[in-house]
């Protein structure tokens, strides 16, 4: 069990989306519980016993887990977007989105949200190490960090995190359309046109094969670059 105390964890609302990940659901959702958080799991149509294994471990933190769940499977920006609007409508003063797959640490939390308790920030990204990342995911994030400054004017470490922070209020104006890996291009997008102020965290990540094969790669980033180029004409 952490130390850390109630007013550092106070209203404070992981978001974790989930697909096919049995093997590591229930040990980072009671992670997060089991530091004082609140953790929306977000159950994107899994094939495999992800659902059950959420619904044992919200009855150990039944006040603390919740968890809500996609009948198919529609995608991780679906699932993001369902799961924050449920954290906001539970009163969430900061909303963390945090992967399933057990790539980050939970003692990065304190550090993304610090920025936003202080006030001195409405979105915080985790930037993960590119010198530390297999070669072919940091050659696609610096790729994806490109086209997002490209299209978005926006410059950022780390477009692509998955671990992001945010106050109730710039979740509030966020609006999400895309369903999958966009969704992480097009948070920058509604940060820049929203004008909302964005820091950004040195996070720890841990590669293992299952986290390696997960994220944006070639095909991902393509299918991204094309959705930028028709958001573009649309304007």
């Amino acid at each position: 069990m952490s130390n850390l105390n109630s007013e550092n964890t106070e209203g404070i609302f992981l978001v974790v989306p989930a697909y096919n990940e049995k093997d590591t659901v229930s040990q980072i959702i009671e992670g997060i519980a089991e530091n004082g958080y609140s953790v929306i799991l977000v159950n994107d149509g899994s094939a495999d016993n992800t659902l059950e294994l959420a619904t044992q471990s919200k009855r150990k933190y039944p006040n603390q887990i919740f968890v809500v769940s996609h009948v198919i499977n529609r995608g991780l920006g679906a699932a993001l977007k369902t799961g924050m609007t449920v954290a906001l409508n539970k009163g969430a003063k900061y909303i963390v989105t945090f992967d399933a797959d057990g790539q980050h640490e939970i003692s990065d939390i304190p550090g993304v949200c610090k920025p936003l308790q202080e006030g001195k920030a409405d979105v915080v990204i985790g930037s993960r190490p590119f010198e530390d990342m297999p070669i072919s995911k940091s050659f696609a994030n610096i790729v994806m960090n490109a086209l997002t400054l490209i299209f978005y004017g926006r410059k950022v470490k780390d477009s692509q995190s998955g671990l992001r922070a945010f106050t109730a209020e710039a979740a509030d104006k966020i609006n999400i359309v895309s369903s999958g890996y966009g969704v992480s291009s097009e948070f920058i997008k509604e940060i820049s046109d929203k004008n909302l102020r964005l820091d950004e965290v040195t996070i720890t990540t841990i590669y293992t094969p299952e986290t390696q094969h997960k994220g944006t790669d070639a095909i991902v980033g393509l299918k991204i670059l094309i959705k930028m180029v028709i958001d573009l004409f649309r304007i």
